[in-house]
């Protein structure tokens, strides 16, 4: 019996790599991922150099992203499966959209850069099974440079997102990592 309960039947493809990987799900921001990469070195303010994850987004079980940001520039690599979606708000209040997946002449990313500050949410495309990718930052992820967003005050910022700020703001009201939380 898998770990994830969902509502929806999960996919065979998609059971098979939440078991291969051994998933877990990040705090607060819903994805399922595994770190692959945690550097020795560390900065100046004892946070890792560098980090690696290897992630996963599905329809069933639900893996997204809530809204958040990041201190640092985060890159993003597709790896396989379905396309993903990701949502940038950024601070001088503009929005994009980036698709990620491996079909290259069509506009899709298989990597893309997230600039620091910059609200972000993902999730697979609609009709999709899952989506896997990695992320990986230098300095490395800390939980004490993440804050997810809160639905009211985005779309206060961002309105003409709306739609993607309330199917992605599963946070329910959290906006920080729990303390010393790194992955």
């Amino acid at each position: 019996m898998s770990k994830y309960l969902t509502e929806k039947p999960i996919h065979p493809d998609t059971q098979d790599m939440i078991d291969f990987y051994d998933f877990d799900r990040i705090p607060v921001e819903g994805t399922l991922y595994k770190s692959t990469y945690v550097s020795e070195l560390k900065t100046d303010r004892g946070t890792p150099a560098g980090t690696a994850i290897i992630a996963l987004y599905s329809e069933a079980p639900y893996s997204a992203s809530c809204f958040h940001r990041l201190r640092y520039d985060e890159v993003w690599h597709f790896y396989g499966g379905d396309p993903l979606k990701l949502i940038l708000l950024h601070p001088n209040g503009s929005s994009e959209e980036i698709i990620m997946g491996s079909d290259v002449l069509n506009g899709e990313k298989v990597q893309y850069v997230i600039p620091a500050h910059t609200w972000q949410a993902g999730c697979i495309v609609p009709g999709g099974r899952y989506s896997l990718f990695a992320n990986t930052m230098t300095p490395g992820f800390d939980g004490a440079d993440f804050e997810a967003g809160i639905a009211d005050e985005l779309i206060q910022q961002y309105p003409d997102r709306k739609e993607d700020i309330l199917q992605l703001s599963h946070n329910e009201g959290q906006t920080r990592m729990p303390e010393g939380y790194h992955n």
